[in-house]
């Protein structure tokens, strides 16, 4: 039987809100310049968010994505995206809107036909207007933000307020990095971006969640420490799991993006940026609130003393 290759001592004693400060100063600093990217330079919006022609088709055999992606790149149509699901055979292209209207667009229609020649039986012809890339962009939004109040509202439940700020604030700083490093690489923002943003959510609550419930145990167990102490301790306790955890999936999402292709690509890209600063922000965004909030539980027995006593 081999021995378990051990990452970490068994037992770390480092002082993490001790580096509190700079770390949100450092985080504060990076959503700023964040906002500034996305208000000045702009998310990269693909066809989902901008609209354009959408056309399905069915290839005799198993699709050559390589060869379909040159034929149609040749044409010059600007930003498309060529995507397999369900059956090797059907395959998904989107192209971005054109200017010049309608007839620009059945222009693109006709173009792709010419490229892609007979015996490719053409399923579904679509045209993206700007009114449904509208509606698509609101209801991203939309569920972006439920999500960030049903997390609030869930953790309000299971702990204190406190708790729900702070987490709450964690997954804000999650997405407003995301979107900032989103406008900066000027990687395409689509759809499958929206769901990596909501998976991030979930990944990173998870993790402080998992934090938190140790900090409410200790502050239960160590009542004559300091919340300060207290975090560190939960911390170093959660340490080698949050690693661990976090190099696993890491490991997972690297081959995803290496191998996946490039529908892929910007997804997993989106996860392997939200698990890093997913992990960083549990530690030192979710925690310091708590200490900035003055944190306490309170005492079902506190509770009960002070219910006044029936007739």
């Amino acid at each position: 039987m081999f021995p378990l290759i051990k990452l970490l001592p068994a037992q770390t004693n480092i002082r993490f809100m001790s580096f509190s400060r700079v770390a949100v100063i450092a985080s504060i600093v990076a959503m700023l310049a964040s906002f500034a990217a996305v208000f000045t330079l702009g998310l990269n919006f693909g066809i989902d968010f901008k609209g354009g022609t959408l056309i399905e088709i069915r290839t005799p055999g198993p699709a050559d994505i390589g060869a379909l992606r040159k034929k149609i790149g040749a044409l010059k149509l600007g930003s498309f995206e060529l995507q397999e699901f369900g059956n090797p055979r059907d395959i998904l292209i989107r192209v971005e809107t054109r200017p010049g209207g309608e007839e620009a667009q059945q222009e693109v229609i006709r173009k792709v036909k010419a490229a892609l020649g007979e015996g490719v039986e053409y399923r579904r012809i679509e045209v993206v207007g700007p009114k449904v890339s509208g509606e698509l962009t609101r209801n991203g939004i939309i569920a972006v933000l439920m999500a960030l109040a049903g997390v609030m509202l869930y953790i309000w439940f299971r702990f204190e307020w406190q708790f729900a700020l702070g987490a709450v604030g964690s997954l804000a700083h999650d997405v407003i990095l995301t979107l900032g490093v989103f406008a900066v690489t000027r990687l395409e923002f689509n759809l499958s971006i929206i769901a990596a943003i909501l998976t991030i959510v979930g990944y990173s609550l998870n993790d402080t969640v998992v934090v938190y419930d140790r900090v409410r145990e200790n502050m239960r167990k160590f009542k004559k420490k300091s919340l300060a102490e207290i975090i560190d301790l939960s911390l170093n306790q959660m340490l080698s799991r949050t690693i661990l955890t976090s190099v696993s999936t890491l490991v997972a999402l690297i081959a995803l993006y290496v191998f996946g292709g490039e529908v892929l690509r910007g997804f997993t890209f989106a996860m392997i940026w939200g698990v890093v600063v997913g992990t960083y922000s549990s530690i030192f965004i979710a925690a310091p609130i708590l200490i900035w909030l003055n944190a306490k539980l309170v005492d079902p027995e506190e509770v009960r003393k002070n219910i006044p006593a029936g007739p």
